[in-house]
Protein backbone atom coordinates (compact mmCIF):
# COMPACT_ATOMS: atom_id res chain seq x y z
CA UNK A 1 0.00 0.00 0.00
CA UNK A 2 1.40 3.39 -0.93
CA UNK A 3 2.58 5.87 1.91
CA UNK A 4 2.05 9.49 2.02
CA UNK A 5 4.07 12.33 3.74
CA UNK A 6 2.17 15.26 4.45
CA UNK A 7 4.65 18.48 5.18
CA UNK A 8 2.83 21.82 6.42
CA UNK A 9 4.48 24.94 7.93
CA UNK A 10 4.60 29.27 7.00
CA UNK A 11 6.73 30.38 4.46
CA UNK A 12 10.43 30.20 4.24
CA UNK A 13 10.25 26.96 6.52
CA UNK A 14 12.25 24.88 4.43
CA UNK A 15 8.96 22.70 3.14
CA UNK A 16 9.93 22.37 -0.58
CA UNK A 17 13.51 21.80 -0.24
CA UNK A 18 13.05 19.27 2.41
CA UNK A 19 10.07 17.66 1.23
CA UNK A 20 12.20 17.21 -2.29
CA UNK A 21 15.00 15.73 -0.16
CA UNK A 22 12.63 12.92 1.36
CA UNK A 23 10.61 11.75 -1.51
CA UNK A 24 14.64 10.94 -3.23
CA UNK A 25 16.01 9.29 -0.53
CA UNK A 26 12.58 7.22 -0.70
CA UNK A 27 12.32 7.25 -4.50
CA UNK A 28 8.71 8.74 -3.76
CA UNK A 29 6.72 11.58 -5.98
CA UNK A 30 6.98 15.11 -5.13
CA UNK A 31 4.68 16.94 -5.30
CA UNK A 32 4.69 21.11 -4.31
CA UNK A 33 1.13 22.06 -4.09
CA UNK A 34 2.11 25.87 -3.40
CA UNK A 35 3.06 25.84 -7.19
CA UNK A 36 -0.28 24.90 -8.29
CA UNK A 37 -2.01 27.96 -6.02
CA UNK A 38 1.03 30.21 -7.88
CA UNK A 39 0.13 29.25 -11.14
CA UNK A 40 -3.70 30.21 -10.73
CA UNK A 41 -2.28 33.79 -8.80
CA UNK A 42 -0.31 33.96 -12.21
CA UNK A 43 -3.92 33.23 -14.09
CA UNK A 44 -5.73 36.20 -12.85
CA UNK A 45 -2.89 38.56 -12.53
CA UNK A 46 -1.83 37.95 -15.82
CA UNK A 47 -6.39 37.91 -16.70
CA UNK A 48 -6.75 41.16 -14.98
CA UNK A 49 -9.15 39.57 -12.40
CA UNK A 50 -9.88 41.79 -9.72
CA UNK A 51 -8.11 40.21 -6.77
CA UNK A 52 -10.27 41.31 -4.63
CA UNK A 53 -13.22 40.17 -5.56
CA UNK A 54 -13.68 36.66 -4.63
CA UNK A 55 -16.98 35.68 -7.13
CA UNK A 56 -14.52 36.87 -10.27
CA UNK A 57 -11.95 34.53 -9.24
CA UNK A 58 -13.88 31.72 -8.60
CA UNK A 59 -15.88 32.90 -11.99
CA UNK A 60 -12.11 32.94 -13.57
CA UNK A 61 -10.89 29.64 -12.01
CA UNK A 62 -12.27 27.21 -14.99
CA UNK A 63 -10.30 28.99 -17.24
CA UNK A 64 -6.98 28.05 -15.06
CA UNK A 65 -5.42 24.83 -16.79
CA UNK A 66 -3.14 24.02 -14.18
CA UNK A 67 -1.23 20.76 -14.85
CA UNK A 68 1.76 18.97 -12.91
CA UNK A 69 4.20 17.08 -14.77
CA UNK A 70 7.61 15.86 -13.57
CA UNK A 71 10.20 16.00 -15.93
CA UNK A 72 13.71 14.45 -15.51
CA UNK A 73 12.88 14.03 -11.51
CA UNK A 74 11.75 17.77 -11.97
CA UNK A 75 8.27 19.19 -11.36
CA UNK A 76 7.23 21.63 -13.98
CA UNK A 77 3.92 23.59 -13.52
CA UNK A 78 2.01 24.07 -16.92
CA UNK A 79 -0.61 27.02 -17.01
CA UNK A 80 -3.14 26.04 -20.17
CA UNK A 81 -0.26 24.29 -21.89
CA UNK A 82 2.73 27.05 -20.95
CA UNK A 83 5.32 25.88 -18.77
CA UNK A 84 5.56 28.68 -15.90
CA UNK A 85 7.30 27.22 -13.56
CA UNK A 86 9.79 30.10 -13.26
CA UNK A 87 7.79 32.66 -13.62
CA UNK A 88 5.45 31.45 -10.74
CA UNK A 89 8.24 32.19 -8.69
CA UNK A 90 8.06 35.90 -8.62
CA UNK A 91 7.90 37.92 -5.12
CA UNK A 92 4.11 38.95 -6.51
CA UNK A 93 3.04 36.00 -7.69
CA UNK A 94 3.52 34.30 -3.96
CA UNK A 95 1.18 37.03 -2.86
CA UNK A 96 -1.43 35.82 -5.51
CA UNK A 97 -1.25 32.73 -4.09
CA UNK A 98 -2.39 33.48 -1.08
CA UNK A 99 -4.71 35.18 -1.93
CA UNK A 100 -6.59 32.73 -4.33
CA UNK A 101 -6.05 30.05 -1.91
CA UNK A 102 -8.49 31.74 0.17
CA UNK A 103 -10.90 31.22 -2.44
CA UNK A 104 -13.00 27.90 -1.94
CA UNK A 105 -13.48 27.30 -5.10
CA UNK A 106 -9.56 27.49 -6.27
CA UNK A 107 -9.43 25.00 -2.96
CA UNK A 108 -11.66 22.65 -4.10
CA UNK A 109 -10.05 22.45 -7.39
CA UNK A 110 -7.06 22.03 -6.35
CA UNK A 111 -7.60 19.90 -4.02
CA UNK A 112 -9.26 17.46 -6.01
CA UNK A 113 -6.19 17.27 -8.24
CA UNK A 114 -3.94 16.86 -5.63
CA UNK A 115 -5.86 13.84 -3.92
CA UNK A 116 -6.43 12.16 -7.76
CA UNK A 117 -2.25 12.55 -7.96
CA UNK A 118 -1.98 10.85 -4.53
CA UNK A 119 -3.78 7.77 -5.05
CA UNK A 120 -1.52 5.13 -6.42
CA UNK A 121 1.69 6.06 -5.14
CA UNK A 122 4.10 7.10 -2.85
CA UNK A 123 3.99 10.50 -2.33
CA UNK A 124 5.54 13.54 -0.23
CA UNK A 125 3.48 16.60 -0.76
CA UNK A 126 3.99 19.96 0.83
CA UNK A 127 2.12 23.20 1.68
CA UNK A 128 -0.30 25.05 4.11
CA UNK A 129 -3.62 22.24 4.12
CA UNK A 130 -2.20 18.86 3.36
CA UNK A 131 -2.33 17.38 6.77
CA UNK A 132 -5.29 18.77 7.64
CA UNK A 133 -7.37 19.07 4.05
CA UNK A 134 -5.91 17.59 1.29
CA UNK A 135 -4.24 14.06 2.58
CA UNK A 136 -5.98 13.29 6.43
CA UNK A 137 -5.31 9.73 6.41
CA UNK A 138 -1.38 10.40 5.55
CA UNK A 139 1.19 8.16 7.11
CA UNK A 140 3.40 10.80 8.11
CA UNK A 141 2.22 14.30 9.14
CA UNK A 142 5.12 17.11 9.69
CA UNK A 143 4.91 20.42 10.40
CA UNK A 144 7.54 22.67 9.66
CA UNK A 145 8.46 25.67 11.56
CA UNK A 146 11.77 28.37 11.84
CA UNK A 147 12.07 31.92 13.54
CA UNK A 148 10.68 33.87 11.16
CA UNK A 149 13.36 36.38 11.09
CA UNK A 150 15.76 33.01 9.74
CA UNK A 151 12.37 32.26 7.15
CA UNK A 152 12.69 35.35 5.93
CA UNK A 153 16.33 35.18 5.72
CA UNK A 154 16.28 32.05 3.50
CA UNK A 155 13.78 33.71 0.86
CA UNK A 156 15.94 36.46 0.41
CA UNK A 157 18.67 34.89 0.04
CA UNK A 158 16.65 32.85 -2.90
CA UNK A 159 15.62 35.81 -4.43
CA UNK A 160 19.33 37.63 -4.41
CA UNK A 161 20.16 34.32 -6.15
CA UNK A 162 17.84 35.07 -8.61
CA UNK A 163 18.85 38.66 -9.11
CA UNK A 164 15.32 39.89 -7.81
CA UNK A 165 15.77 43.58 -6.28
CA UNK A 166 13.86 43.02 -3.00
CA UNK A 167 15.48 44.26 0.26
CA UNK A 168 15.36 42.07 3.76
CA UNK A 169 13.03 44.35 5.04
CA UNK A 170 10.54 43.56 1.97
CA UNK A 171 10.86 39.96 2.41
CA UNK A 172 10.15 39.88 6.42
CA UNK A 173 7.56 42.07 5.85
CA UNK A 174 5.69 40.20 2.74
CA UNK A 175 6.23 36.85 5.11
CA UNK A 176 4.83 38.22 7.63
CA UNK A 177 1.78 39.36 6.09
CA UNK A 178 1.82 36.29 3.99
CA UNK A 179 1.49 34.16 7.40
CA UNK A 180 -1.15 36.53 8.85
CA UNK A 181 -3.33 36.32 5.46
CA UNK A 182 -2.88 32.08 5.46
CA UNK A 183 -3.73 31.59 9.23
CA UNK A 184 -6.67 33.73 9.32
CA UNK A 185 -8.46 32.94 6.47
CA UNK A 186 -11.81 31.22 6.05
CA UNK A 187 -11.05 28.30 3.87
CA UNK A 188 -8.38 25.67 4.90
CA UNK A 189 -6.15 27.92 6.88
CA UNK A 190 -2.49 27.33 7.72
CA UNK A 191 -3.05 25.26 11.31
CA UNK A 192 -1.06 22.19 12.49
CA UNK A 193 -3.17 19.20 12.39
CA UNK A 194 -3.78 17.27 15.53
CA UNK A 195 -1.13 14.21 14.55
CA UNK A 196 1.13 16.03 12.72
CA UNK A 197 4.80 16.17 14.20
CA UNK A 198 6.45 19.44 14.75
CA UNK A 199 10.00 19.81 13.63
CA UNK A 200 11.94 23.42 13.96
CA UNK A 201 14.02 23.85 11.24
CA UNK A 202 15.55 27.37 12.87
CA UNK A 203 19.06 25.52 13.73
CA UNK A 204 18.41 22.23 11.72
CA UNK A 205 20.83 21.51 8.83
CA UNK A 206 18.71 20.12 5.47
CA UNK A 207 20.10 16.77 6.14
CA UNK A 208 19.43 16.66 9.87
CA UNK A 209 15.47 17.27 9.39
CA UNK A 210 15.75 14.85 6.28
CA UNK A 211 16.95 12.28 8.58
CA UNK A 212 14.54 13.30 10.91
CA UNK A 213 11.33 12.90 8.96
CA UNK A 214 12.67 9.55 7.57
CA UNK A 215 13.10 8.06 11.10
CA UNK A 216 9.87 9.17 12.05
CA UNK A 217 8.49 7.51 9.00
CA UNK A 218 10.13 4.07 9.48
CA UNK A 219 8.02 4.48 13.04
CA UNK A 220 5.28 4.99 11.79
CA UNK A 221 5.30 2.44 9.25
CA UNK A 222 6.35 0.34 11.85
CA UNK A 223 2.78 1.35 13.83
CA UNK A 224 4.32 3.23 16.14
CA UNK A 225 3.53 6.36 17.68
CA UNK A 226 5.67 9.41 15.26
Amino acid sequence: MPFSIAIDGPAGAGKSTVAKAVAARLGALYLDTGAMYRAVGLYMLEGGVPMEDDSAIAAAVPGAGVLVRHVDGAQRVFLNGRDVSEAIRRPEISMAASRVSAVAAVREAMVAMQRRIAEDCDIVMDGRDIGTKVLPQATLKIFLVADEKIRARRRFDELQAKGAPDTYEQVLADLVRRDRDDSTRAVSPLRKAEDAVEVDTTALSIEECVERILALLQDALRGGRA
